[in-house]
């Protein structure tokens, strides 16, 4: 009989995504990093917080993050 091979987290994955007690996963939102002094206060305003990943993405990121 062959041991059943442990699946590797992707580690890039893992630090950027959380999962919800749905099994939703959350991504934070983007360009809110540098040259922000160019963008309005409501637009940064807008960018804080976290998100929802898109549908077509979630099986990717399941696949990636196997055990989250």
């Amino acid at each position: 009989m062959t041991k059943k091979l442990k699946l590797k987290t992707h580690r890039g994955a893992a630090k950027r995504f959380k999962r919800t007690k749905r099994g939703k996963f959350l991504r934070s939102k983007a360009f809110k990093q540098h040259i922000l002094s160019s963008k309005t206060t409501s637009r940064k305003r807008k960018l804080r917080g976290t998100t929802t990943v898109a549908d077509v993405d979630v099986r990717k990121l399941e696949r990636m993050l196997p055990y989250k």
